[in-house]
């Protein structure tokens, strides 16, 4: 039985139809995800669901007795209330248990009689039956996971993207049958957004959700509903079933097309040759034709996937830093970074928030200086910067067509051919009508998006872009991608988008502590995976040096190593060890015969890289055994 029901639900705003006659059911246990254009209705959708808005036609139903918690994607204003009391701000079960044993305890303090200690005793059987003791407990760990640390502060202090996680927080803490998310991973770093695709992976929670990122849909999405035209198609399994279903889906509707097409031109004839018809015969023929005129005048657009703007040409010097610092107060940002790009580098930055991601970018443009070092651009270099700040409001009381034509009428592409500004902005998603709009109307996401497009006008031949699929849909995104594919300059890239780093960089600048950047040739899953052997064996180090008997010092002389050089001696065997697993494996794919250039080509510099990195470290070792 459904947990939630759907039946033929419309929605309309003015002339727009968002959807028509939709119907769909969620069981327990089932997580789906709902994926539409921006603009399509998403939200609206959810609202409905919740009762916060009223469908035109059709009903939503719950089972009854069930709790459904929902996460809006703006949060609602308070006066005056801790982060604690926005937590235990909730009707649920283990909430109503606790604030009644509150309750009971504050009524037996003031009179111990007979009535007011069995309402206590009952009271602290139900925090039994419920588990509810450590209650407390559960909401720090979970804070602190989103890096929330004083559960008394008042919520008002805190950001827009702090408050964000505290109603995330207290939406997984409701403990409810079902979740409705708008958006959860919004504001939250890698690390939190994998800590909550671990909550998800092991939780038998319903969920319906929204979220425009690919890689958290993939993880934990048993279904996918896709809104199209408002119309809703639904698919059972991951996000990558669905792109590869999808694409079939459109397939066959565009070879329906073609033949509705064929039919249709031979029924046209039929009709224009023939007296007005009279007989029944005739009549349903004529019905037929307008059924297939219509299906004949069908549209589905795709987006050209060798779309690119040309670049200016690049020279062979193209960016080099110098023993790179920054310090912001007294806080070391960046320390000693050196690095030389090449020709063609598509390069992802990671690392927690508030590492120095953005600041490193700044640097590189000239928007802020170094403590020390320096870096030298070449002189071809023509940089397409996109920070997280977006447009001023500079181009308000102006048109989008007006703003890009400013720029150019028309936009080079790639192969050599001309495009006009409009067909640029079409490309995008701006449809003819949106052009027309003046800047100040459009949403957050679509300034974004619009902002990015003035950048790519600029025709950089280096694109250094902080953040640029926050507030994208997933069409989008998509477009995004396979036009920097076809991007022929260097890339640098700072995201919380998984799928999008995996799809576009061939390395990761990795901030680690103290300022240290690391380079780390792969994509990200590959830069996951390698921390993931290197955390076990860091683990497996730890287990083997408590099971050791300490050694019994029978002179005062100082060792030889310091604690830290042993612990740095542990370390290295292991990490050789994984380093020639490395080799080995990289050894045997250049081994095996391949028709594939590039591939073979990005192996031998992942094989040379972990050779070099071999070498170092064996001579450290060495370094350090000779000490011993």
């Amino acid at each position: 039985m459904n947990l939630l029901s759907i039946e033929n639900l419309s929605k309309c705003y003015g002339d727009k139809l968002l959807f028509d006659q939709i119907s769909f059911g969620i069981e327990k246990g089932q997580k789906t995800a709902l994926i539409a254009k921006n603009g399509s209705g998403k939200t609206t959708l959810l609202n409905i669901i919740m009762g916060l808005d009223i469908p035109d036609e059709g009903t939503v139903t719950f089972r009854n007795g069930i709790h459904v918690a929902y996460l809006p994607q703006s949060t609602q204003q308070y006066n005056e209330i801790s982060i604690l009391d926005i937590i235990l701000n909730t009707d649920t079960p283990l909430i109503r248990t606790i604030k009644t044993y509150e309750k009971a305890i504050n009524q037996y303090t003031v009179n111990q009689c007979l009535e007011n200690r069995k309402n206590m005793e009952y009271a602290i059987e139900q925090m039994d039956t419920l588990c509810a003791w450590n209650y407390e407990n559960r909401i720090k760990d979970i804070l602190s996971r989103f890096q929330i640390q004083d559960i008394f502060s008042d919520f008002n202090t805190l950001s827009g993207g702090e408050q964000k996680k505290v109603i995330l927080a207290q939406t997984l803490l409701s403990e409810s049958e079902m979740l409705i998310l708008d958006e959860p991973t919004n504001h939250l770093d890698i690390d939190m957004i994998e800590w909550l695709e671990d909550f998800f992976s092991n939780t038998n929670t319903t969920l319906l959700m929204v979220t425009h990122d690919r890689f958290f849909l993939d993880k934990i999405c048993t279904d996918i509903l896709e809104l199209n035209e408002a119309e809703l198609y639904r698919y059972k399994g991951k996000y990558s079933y669905y792109l590869e279903k999808k694409a079939e889906r459109i397939a066959n509707q565009m070879a329906e097309i073609e033949h509705a097409k064929s039919i249709y031109r031979k029924e046209l004839e039929w009709i224009r040759s023939t007296p007005q018809a009279r007989t029944t015969k005739a009549k349903a023929r004529i019905d037929s034709f307008e059924e297939v005129k219509q299906k004949a005048h069908q549209n589905i657009t795709l987006s050209d996937k060798n779309f690119a703007v040309k670049t200016e040409r690049i020279g062979n010097k193209i960016l080099e830093i110098n023993n790179l610092d920054f310090k912001y107060d007294d806080r070391i940002l960046i320390k000693d970074f050196s690095y030389v790009f090449k020709k063609g580098e598509r390069c992802g930055v990671v690392g927690p928030n508030g590492c120095g991601k953005s600041t490193l970018l700044k640097l590189i443009v000239n928007q802020l200086r170094p403590t020390a070092g320096r870096i030298l651009t070449g002189e071809t270099i023509v940089f397409g910067y996109y920070d997280q700040q977006g447009l001023s409001s500079a181009y308000f009381g102006k048109r989008l067509i007006d703003i890009i034509e400013e720029q150019a009428e028309v936009i080079q592409t790639v192969n050599g051919n001309y495009i006009s500004a409009s067909r640029f902005l079409s490309h995008f998603g701006f449809s003819f009508h949106t052009q027309y709009t003046y800047y100040e109307n459009l949403s957050g996401g679509q300034r974004r998006k619009f902002y990015l497009l003035l950048v790519l006008l600029k025709n950089p031949n280096f694109l250094i872009l902080d953040e640029p699929t926050n507030d994208f849909d997933i069409e989008t995104l998509n477009i995004l991608e396979d036009f920097l594919l076809n991007f022929k300059g260097c890339l640098l890239v700072v995201s919380h988008d998984r799928w999008f780093m995996d799809k576009l960089v061939d390395h990761l600048f990795v901030f680690e502590d103290n300022g240290k950047i690391k380079d780390f040739y792969g994509n990200y899953t590959e830069y996951k995976e390698h921390k993931k052997i290197i955390e076990k064996g860091k683990r497996m180090i730890e287990k083997s040096s408590k099971a050791k008997t300490p050694k019994t010092v029978s002179d005062t002389s100082c060792p030889k190593l310091t604690y830290k050089e042993r612990k740095e001696l542990e370390t290295l065997e292991l990490s050789i060890q994984v380093l020639e697993h490395q080799k080995k494996e990289l050894m045997e794919k250049l081994s095996s015969p391949s028709d594939f250039t590039a591939e073979i080509e990005n192996i031998s510099k992942q094989y040379a890289i972990v050779c070099e990195e071999l070498n170092h470290q064996t001579l450290r070792w060495f370094e350090l055994s000779e000490k011993e």
